[in-house]
């Protein structure tokens, strides 16, 4: 008989490459403004600020993607192509000299965001959790262990839409590095093995719509490739 009142959910995972088993997902940091050409495009100042942060629920995982419904409520869903760390350890103040000792590996994400209800949560200063923490709105890919690939700290990062590339930079432009941004969250929260964290996007970020096929790639890992389905409603709330 079961410990639970209802029945318990599926535990949020991701596969690893060359290996059985599976990476189990805890929660999901993401890095605001890591490019100094996105900053700018989001009109904001690229200066060297401390990094901010936001959280999808782990729940919002699509492993190695495939079909993803357009999500409700939103009538602009932009793509971000992102470096994704997933973490074995964790701590509170962890240095950066020593952060890399706690992640397990690497992977290729897209950040979809309800760009339009972003939009309305900045002008009223709202949390960005309708935005952000969308249904299906965190594809990842196969993860690859930092054992095998090393530490990547340059490679194209990229995005296509059917074909047309519309995201392209390199990781060396982020404007806070893996460990610097794993040292800033750990000052903020206990990191713990399972986290994931995107680190940001590169410029180019766009709409895209039902029936549009995503390509998203960092060098050096498995490329995640998602096609877009059909939603029951598009109406666009907090008008």
């Amino acid at each position: 008989m079961s410990g639970y009142v209802i029945a318990p959910w599926a535990l949020p995972s991701l596969p690893v490459v060359g290996d059985s088993r599976r990476f189990p997902v805890r929660r999901i940091f993401c890095v605001g403004r890591n490019y100094a050409a996105h900053t700018r495009e989001m009109g904001a100042d690229p200066a060297r600020e401390p990094p901010f942060f936001f959280m999808k629920p782990a729940g919002a995982i699509v492993a190695e993607g495939g079909e993803v419904p357009f999500p409700l409520a939103t009538n602009d869903l932009h793509h971000e192509v992102e470096l994704v760390v997933a973490l074995s350890g964790g701590g509170s103040n962890i240095a950066p000299a020593t952060a890399e000792s706690h992640i397990f590996g690497y992977a290729v994400g897209i950040d979809l965001t309800r760009r339009d209800v972003q939009a309305i949560a900045k002008q009223r200063s709202w949390p960005w959790e309708a935005a952000k923490g969308l249904d299906h709105g965190a594809p990842c890919g196969a993860l690859h262990a930092a054992a095998e690939v090393g530490h990547p700290k340059r490679g194209a990062i990229t995005l296509d839409v059917d074909g047309a590339r519309r995201q392209e930079g390199d990781l060396a432009q982020m404007i806070w590095s893996v460990p610097e941004v794993i040292g800033y969250l750990s000052r903020l929260f206990t990191l713990q093995p399972g986290d994931l964290i995107f680190t940001g996007t590169p410029a180019g970020v766009g709409p895209v719509v039902t029936g549009n096929r995503l390509n998203a790639e960092v060098a050096g890992l498995s490329p995640l490739i998602v096609t877009l389905t059909n939603a029951a409603s598009t109406a666009v709330p907090y008008s």
